[in-house]
C-alpha cells in the first residue's frame, strides 16, 4: 500500500466534507471522486455514498437536514473526520 496516496485520499475527503459546509455540492463530488481514486484500502466508499447524498440534497434544496449530516458522520465514524463533519454542521 502507498501511504502517500492514502494520505491524498484522506486530504480529498476533508475537502469533500469542507465543501459541503460551504454549500458547494460540485466541489464536494470532485474531492470525493478523488479520495476514492486515491484510496487503497476502501476507508472512503460510505462516506462517497453520504456525500453523493449530501450533494444532491444541497442542490435540490439549498441546505443539509440534520439526518443528512448524522449520515455524514456515521460513514466517517469515529475520528478527526468525525469532528471535521461537525465543524462544518455548525458552519
Amino acid at each position: 500500500m502507498d501511504g502517500h496516496l492514502q494520505r491524498q485520499a484522506l486530504n480529498a475527503a476533508e475537502r469533500a466534507i469542507e465543501a459541503l459546509g460551504r454549500k458547494d455540492p460540485a466541489g464536494a463530488r470532485m474531492a470525493i471522486s478523488t479520495a476514492v481514486d486515491r484510496d487503497q484500502v476502501g476507508l472512503f466508499t460510505a462516506l462517497a455514498d453520504a456525500v453523493h447524498l449530501a450533494a444532491s440534497e444541497l442542490e435540490a434544496t439549498g441546505e443539509l437536514n440534520d439526518a443528512t449530516w448524522n449520515t455524514l458522520a456515521d460513514a466517517v465514524g469515529p475520528g478527526p473526520l468525525q469532528g471535521l463533519v461537525e465543524a462544518a454542521r455548525g458552519s
